[in-house]
């Protein structure tokens, strides 16, 4: 098995992507922006395209205005990251506008129920993508696809779900990407048709962490945070699940993932009262360095100053003030029968054991089809079968006993989980 030590190794430029950014740094030196950002003019152009005159929905025009400054001012994007964030955030607007243009013509779409739904939360490089997707292998489950959430218009239906134009659209823009970034898919897996986070899904109000994997914005954090209305969002994604299967793909269970509901739980259980929340845990010596060296190596796509000590510190501020917002809202709400918490360890030691028993836990029928599904998937895709990467806290500014102190709480928890 290869060893790959990767300690915020930026990822590696095409001579494309180079030309990108330096044909785009020479026009700007000559007063010339072709890449400019400004949300005002992505709001007016996403209008115009989708023919929507209501009023803007959601979060959609503080936090598109929020996250444009904070990477304007914080996050300092070279020219291929400013084309990238300017084409994602119009596709991304142009996408909630048609959502809503259906929603509001067919009000009994948002009348249909969503039972029960699944959420998968433990904090980022414990297992949880894994474990996402493998229990989609279950035909009883369904999970929002990368599609559906970039290019969510039309909503799909039996005869098209699997073969679209949307569909070969995001798998041709996808394949762009790799040719510009061969080494972007060792670092982030992502397929047109693979299983998405909730945070795609938040990102179509501009109220999501997705845009801090890809620069530094330490003000669009705080509004994130602290200020945005988590409420409304995940009202709007349960109105997008709806959504989704009102072409006629209804499943038993809607299977959802982020680690980023962590900071959500109350917004959670108000929108989704009977939901299900699956809890993975890990030591945060190892999330942090593994998210640290994730993020970092993204950034270094999108802009030329990533700092990985910064990420370092940041990721592990981040996410500790998540766990203790989790812990503190958990206490309160009082839904522990409809938790589970597993160890990182335990998963991957057994992993069907662990799936099993979550089904028990849950009271969940797991049929022989869906047991070989899962089996045939783990056989297929092993640990480390593109080699093992190894992070280390140092390599970031960090310490253990930093770690330790920042996570004391969680670690007290850890110690007592059984």
């Amino acid at each position: 098995m290869a060893i790959i030590k990767q300690p915020g190794l930026h990822i590696k430029r095409t001579s494309i992507l180079k030309g990108i950014n330096g044909f785009g740094k020479v026009l700007k030196n000559i007063g010339l922006d072709p890449f400019k950002l400004d949300a005002d003019d992505i709001i007016d152009k996403a209008r115009k395209r989708a023919v929507f005159i209501g009023p803007m929905p959601g979060n959609t025009e503080t936090g598109l205005h929020n996250l444009i400054n904070s990477i304007k001012e914080e996050g300092r994007p070279n020219p291929f990251g400013a084309l990238a964030a300017k084409t994602l955030f119009e596709r991304t607007l142009y996408g909630r506008f048609k959502v809503e243009q259906v929603l509001a013509k067919n009000p009994e779409i948002e009348k249909a129920d969503i039972k029960e739904p699944v959420f998968i939360i433990g904090m980022p490089r414990t297992g949880t993508t894994i474990l996402h997707a493998t229990m989609y292998k279950d035909t009883a489950h369904r999970s929002p696809l990368a599609w559906e959430c970039l290019l969510p218009y039309p909503a799909p239906t039996p005869e098209n779900y699997k073969n679209n134009a949307q569909i070969k659209r995001v798998t041709k823009d996808f394949d762009q990407l790799f040719k510009l970034v061969p080494d972007f898919q060792l670092k982030h897996y992502m397929t047109a048709d693979s299983p998405q986070e909730c945070l795609s899904i938040n990102a179509l109000d501009f109220n999501s962490f997705q845009p801090m994997a890809q620069f530094y914005l330490p003000s669009y954090m705080n509004w994130f945070a602290n200020e945005s209305d988590q409420l409304m969002t995940m009202r709007f994604h349960k109105r997008f699940l709806q959504y989704l299967q009102s072409g006629g793909l209804k499943p038993e269970r809607w299977l959802l993932k982020t680690p980023v509901h962590l900071m959500r739980l109350p917004e959670l259980f108000e929108v989704y009262p009977d939901a299900r929340v699956i809890m993975t845990h890990r030591h945060p010596a190892k999330v942090v360095a593994s998210t640290a060296s994730l993020l970092s190596s993204v950034r270094s796509l999108y802009g030329d100053h990533e700092d990985p000590v910064h990420t370092g510190y940041e990721q592990a501020e981040i996410w500790s003030s998540f766990f203790n917002r989790f812990m503190e809202s958990r206490k309160k709400l009082n839904k522990e029968d409809q938790i589970i918490d597993l160890k990182f360890d335990d998963f991957v030691a057994d992993q069907i054991g662990i799936i099993q028993k979550i089904y028990d836990h849950f009271n969940w029928n797991l049929t022989e089809e869906a047991f070989s599904g899962f089996k045939d998937f783990l056989n297929q895709n092993p640990k480390d079968n593109k080699g093992k990467h190894v992070y280390n806290l140092e390599d970031f500014g960090l310490t253990q006993e930093f770690i330790n102190r920042e996570y004391a709480p969680y670690i007290d928890f850890l110690e007592q989980l059984k």
